[in-house]
């Protein structure tokens, strides 16, 4: 009787796609457990702040209606090293304590693009010039970006049923009888220690995201395991007329923080990708992914988040054919 050949099941899997299988499954537990410990931590420490810091006073401070709100938003995002999605829970908490719109909106661009780590990065990479444009660029326009959603009244399309959790993550609505959030209130009436209470707020809002964290990271991890390292190098080079938009279109749906991004520029530079470019992949990746994207849709309605993604690719290739065309 003929045997079947052993090695034929290795057709569909072949020793590529297991490195790439595995690349992916690597990075999926990396992200869990890091954006997982993140989240918590993050989470809780603000809603300790939270309880600690009257809300009246963040929203003095982060007051839509005064310019230093805007600047002072901006300098919470440059000192907090946060990727695009950790800043999830800061954003969340900004919401919660009625923080002005617009300067909140402000944290969310300047956190992941102009923090300690980013520029520290930048400067031995790219030059102090560089660093100093781009620091500038971000900034300014993360501030006007703030700005121009406020103004146009962006803030009613934040899912306000999100921010009305309760510190055990139910909702903050009692009085129905034999409803979920009446147990949940007359579970609250022993009124927990302020430790406590900042952990049932910063677990509940962790259960309430955990599915759309764990979508996030499965595209997150897929991406990085099955895009190849010299693909952005091939649709970017500096020959390319549309090289600085499709590098920004590029860089939103990938998960690539800019810390793990500019060790990279060498090489990209070496392969003919334009400084441009280069600087529309660190804004688009950084300033946003799908990752991220699938967290803000729990957060935000549509517009809001098209507006969001907006702000970020225009960023991108505003900056890209700046530094291309203009500046160096």
């Amino acid at each position: 009787m003929k045997q079947i050949p052993e090695t034929e099941p290795s057709v569909f899997l072949t020793p590529d796609l297991k490195v790439m299988l595995a690349d992916s499954a690597a990075m999926f537990v990396q992200l869990f457990v890091e954006l997982t410990v993140l989240f918590i931590v993050i989470s809780y420490v603000v809603a300790l702040i939270n309880q600690r810091l009257p809300a009246e006073k963040i929203q003095r401070l982060l007051g839509a209606r005064k310019g230093r709100g805007y600047l002072l938003a901006a300098g919470l995002g440059a000192v907090t090293p946060f990727c695009s999605c950790s800043t999830i829970p800061m954003l969340i908490g900004l919401l919660k304590a009625r923080a002005g719109f617009g300067p909140t909106m402000t944290f969310l661009f300047t956190s992941p693009l102009l923090n300690p780590i980013v520029i520290a990065l930048f400067i031995p990479v790219l030059g102090l010039e560089v660093t100093l444009w781009y620091a500038g660029l971000a900034l300014v326009a993360s501030i006007l970006a703030g700005i121009l959603l406020s103004h146009f009244g962006f803030e009613r399309y934040i899912k306000q049923e999100m921010l009305g959790l309760s510190a055990s993550g139910c909702s903050t609505g009692c009085g129905e009888p034999e409803s979920e959030a009446s147990r949940c209130c007359t579970k609250e009436t022993q009124e927990p220690s302020m430790w406590h209470k900042a952990w049932l707020e910063s677990w509940g809002l962790f259960r309430s995201m955990l599915p759309y964290m764990v979508l996030a990271m499965l595209i997150g991890a897929f991406v990085h395991g099955f895009v190849p390292a010299d693909f952005f190098a091939q649709v970017a080079s500096a020959d390319h007329p549309a090289a600085v938009p499709v590098a920004a279109l590029i860089g939103i749906p990938l998960y690539i923080r800019v810390t793990a991004l500019l060790p990279l520029i060498g090489s990209f530079t070496a392969k003919g990708v334009s400084l441009g470019a280069i600087i529309a992949l660190v804004i688009g990746s950084g300033g946003a992914s799908l990752p991220e994207v699938i967290l803000l849709k729990r957060l935000f309605y549509w517009p809001l988040l098209l507006a969001f993604l907006s702000v970020i690719f225009s960023m991108a290739v505003i900056g890209g054919f700046a530094f291309n065309h203009l500046l160096f």
